[in-house]
């Protein structure tokens, strides 16, 4: 599937995804090159979501594989129908007519790997944190990443008719193989700075005064550089927005825009690194200090 850069670009735009001309770049690139795209940063930066919207952008089914420990073929690629094969076993009659029909691609419970293989129309597959997998998983991508075909001993080589995108993301938690990482292109997605942190803020909650959309996407800033995991993300500080949307804060006093920054918090240390925050920065929001009671 190819796209116009130009287009590619005002397609992120058009879905709120904001992105800089560098990433756009290397996304564009992979694109262009039918190459993987392993996407690696810190949770929260917006890995699933790039891929999620470039599948809008393309107008492709999104399939995803959420990776985890313990994931094994069965569970990524496929697995026999056995009640499928058991009411066929009942009804034959012919053994040679048994066995032709026990194994074929029907009888098979396609996994999210096999469905992006066979699928006929475009698809982008997402292999979602591919580093919570265990290292021997990724030995078992390879033939899929390099020639978008898989084994079936039953049936044989089963090769895509089109090439899907493939998405790979990745949180760091691990070392990928050297060998996957050769065949993919690399992106790093790191938390927005100020400025774009308030451009989200603007554009997936356009009802935020400008100034409060500047003085959220400093808070959350420097709540993140307090360095406590898990760091509060993209999702974190659209959720404190939307709170202060919901509430009409604009209307009420600055202080009480300031404890909703508790929104941030995940666990006990990002509380106690918002409290800190909040003692020694007092958010000068220019909103009414009193509530309009008339």
């Amino acid at each position: 599937m190819q796209v116009e850069l130009e287009k590619l670009g005002q397609g992120f735009e058009a879905a709120g995804f904001v992105i800089d001309e560098e990433d756009l770049n290397v996304t564009y690139l992979a694109l262009r090159l039918e190459k993987p795209l392993l996407v690696c940063g810190p949770p929260g930066v917006g890995k699933t979501e790039l891929a999620k919207v470039l599948s809008k952008i393309l107008t492709a089914r999104l399939i995803r594989l959420q990776c985890h420990e313990g994931l094994d073929e069965s569970k990524a690629l496929y697995d026999w129908n056995l009640q499928r094969q058991l009411v066929k076993i009942h009804l034959a009659v012919r053994t040679a007519i048994l066995e032709d029909e026990l194994f074929t691609l029907s009888n098979i419970l396609q996994r999210p790997l096999l469905q992006a293989i066979t699928a006929t129309e475009p698809v982008v597959l997402l292999i979602d944190e591919i580093d919570r997998a265990d290292p021997g998983f990724e030995a078992f991508l390879l033939e899929v990443l390099s020639d978008f075909q898989v084994s079936v001993p039953e049936i044989g080589t089963i090769k895509a008719e089109q090439k899907p995108v493939v998405i790979i993301t990745s949180n760091g938690e691990r070392e990928l193989s050297e060998a996957l990482r050769r065949r993919c292109v690399f992106l790093y997605l790191n938390f927005p700075g100020i400025e774009q942190e308030a451009s989200i803020v603007r554009i997936k909650i356009p009802g935020v005064l400008d100034e409060l959309r500047e003085e959220m996407a400093l808070a959350v800033a420097r709540t993140r550089d307090a360095g406590h995991h898990p760091i509060p993300g993209a999702e974190s500080g659209l959720d404190w927005a939307r709170v202060l949307f919901l509430l009409d804060a604009d209307h009420y006093q600055a202080d009480y825009v300031s404890k909703t920054l508790q929104m941030l918090a995940k666990n006990k240390e990002n509380l106690i690194a918002v409290q800190e925050f909040l003692r020694s920065n007092s958010p000068a929001v220019p909103i009414k200090q009193e509530r309009d009671t008339k």
